[in-house]
């Protein structure tokens, strides 16, 4: 067999169901006949972000695998691989490259060079023989220690180059590695001398399945739970126990607890600062249980640490925390006074979140996704930008995997390939994103791509035919040219490109919109739903 097939032998031996590409590669059609199913897409960062919302949706346990062609189709992918480096997404990038003798002659890019600033891992493939070993290294760093993106450049004669007999390959067994067990009665021992805890949960959890443990955790040391951004879902946002999850804007509860804390217990997150992310007060104990040891100290002070999988770690806390306590502790008043911070917060946003009034405010179109979307079989995600702040606060997320935060870094638009990407590693359930008009304009003819390969999604559009927030970084180009403006009729470009579409001015409109939607995708069709918004000032909602 020659590379390209060794390739698609050892992705089959990966269970890989999908190889999400644009627009050439010669392993594209190689996996084709290994019934691996190509997704086309109609960029390759979208493509990228099909691979991302996949792996996140699979807990990392299935890897969205993307490939493209060398040249300008890996140049243009940086931007995608970038936001899944930020996020520490796993995903396999697969770009083909120039042959060998032409290889380090400008201006051939080479991803090699270029990747490694956003990559866990870049190399390129020498020899046809040793894919086996690095494919192997790959997928062994794709499943290890902190999640995120792996590529493997391969020039294109490389991939016609012939190998003897089958690859010797065997899938890479994942273990879940234990916390040091001092390390874990120290953490436990701080969590319960505390007088007014909380519980950071992050992605970390996710990728571990380690939802159930850090319930069972959290009722039995009764200590409430915030959630990061990407940790959105770990915990049901509806327990008598969850604060809600600490974006750059976020529920009162956040902000209340966050504040009167003396210890912010850590599990399966960075701890990292950004400008998306709530600051952990000053002041504060900080223990930190990470699989990746270059968490600990990064952005805070963290005076106790533990090394290992969420999933493992949490066990461990669960058995030594039974054999301390004679039962759940009691947490009555920590959940009278989460209800009675929730009801404040509630009560001062209603007005907005069940506006009247046109345009139509983007707090009511979340409301009426809340109530009427089925969220125990959804998966939705936001856009960056203002749709990202709108929803967090006010989306309760009641299943893991049921809301794809991400922002560490934020480029526009990557909604749309997450949730493409996130329906097809759970097609039982809806998937839905949420996103501005100058995000759609970014990437919107992608809408194609879930009408083409029959993804069927629900999109909706908040178009306030503006950049909202820019106002105050344009004042100048906007008085004089008005640089912050957009225009456009996306319902008909989405008509236009195959999906059943709407447009939506009026409150009212909302609700049986977004019930005829989503029982066009439930026949299969994607549906584009825009609704005309006003703008609306975005604030730090806690």
């Amino acid at each position: 067999m020659d590379g390209k097939t060794a390739i698609a032998r050892i992705l089959k031996a990966e269970r890989t169901e999908y190889l999400f590409c644009f627009p050439d590669n010669p392993i594209i059609d190689v996996c084709a006949a290994h019934d691996i199913r190509p997704i086309i897409g109609r960029t390759e960062r979208v493509v990228i972000n099909m691979a991302d919302g996949y792996s996140r949706v699979s807990s990392g346990k299935r890897i969205g695998v993307a490939a493209m062609q060398h040249g300008p189709g890996v140049e243009n992918a940086f931007a995608g691989v970038a936001q899944a480096y930020g996020d520490n997404s796993p995903i396999l990038i697969l770009p083909g490259t120039y042959e060998r003798r032409a290889l380090g002659i400008p201006p051939n890019f080479q991803a090699i060079h270029n990747y490694r600033s956003v990559t866990k891992w870049v190399a390129q493939v020498p020899f046809a023989d040793r894919i086996p070993q690095l494919m192997r290294r790959a997928f062994t760093l794709l499943r290890s220690g902190r999640p995120g993106p792996v590529m493997l450049e391969i020039p294109v004669d490389v991939m016609d180059e012939p190998l003897d007999g089958e690859p010797d390959y065997r899938p890479f067994k994942v273990s879940r590695p234990h916390g040091d067990p001092r390390d874990v009665k120290e953490a436990l021992n701080v969590l319960l001398a505390a007088k007014s805890p909380v519980i950071v949960a992050g992605q970390g959890v996710l990728y571990a399945e380690a939802w159930d443990e850090l319930r069972e955790f959290a009722e039995l040391v009764g200590v409430p739970v915030m959630t990061t951004l990407n940790g959105k879902g770990a915990f049901p946002e509806d327990h008598p126990l969850a604060l809600g999850a600490g974006g750059r804007t976020r529920p009162k509860t956040v902000d209340h607890f966050l504040t009167r804390a003396d210890v912010i217990f850590g599990i399966g997150t960075s701890f990292t600062r950004s400008a998306y992310i709530v600051p952990i007060p000053p002041g504060k104990t900080l223990v930190q249980i990470t699989i990746n040891e270059d968490d600990v100290n990064k952005d805070y002070p963290v005076s106790y640490g533990v090394i290992g999988d969420a999933k493992a770690v949490l066990s461990q806390l669960i058995t030594l925390a039974r054999t301390r306590l004679e039962g759940p502790r009691p947490s009555d008043h920590v959940q009278a006074e989460i209800r009675a911070v929730k009801t404040e917060f509630l009560r001062a946003w209603m007005p907005r979140l069940t506006s009247d009034e046109t345009p139509i405010s983007p707090y009511r179109v979340i409301w009426e996704l809340m109530r009427n979307l089925d969220r125990r079989r959804t998966v939705i995600t936001h856009d960056a930008g203002n749709p990202r702040d709108q929803m967090v606060p006010f989306y309760e997320t009641l299943i893991p995997h049921g809301y794809i935060g991400w922002g560490k870094t934020t480029q526009l638009g990557t909604g749309l390939g997450l949730v493409m990407g996130a329906k097809l590693a759970r097609p039982d359930l809806l998937a839905v994103n949420v996103m501005g008009d100058a995000a759609f304009g970014m990437v919107g003819m992608d809408f194609e791509t879930a009408v083409r390969a029959r993804i069927p999604i629900l999109t909706v559009i908040l178009n306030n035919n503006l950049m909202g927030g820019y106002d105050k970084y344009l004042p100048v180009s906007t008085a004089k040219f008005g640089a912050r403006y957009l225009s456009g009729n996306f319902a008909k470009v989405g008509e236009g490109l195959g999906g059943y579409t709407e447009r939506v001015e009026k409150p009212e409109e909302l609700a049986p919109a977004i019930r005829r939607a989503v029982a066009e995708v439930e026949t299969g069709r994607p549906a584009l739903l825009e609704v005309m918004t006003r703008e609306e000032a975005v604030f730090p909602a806690g």
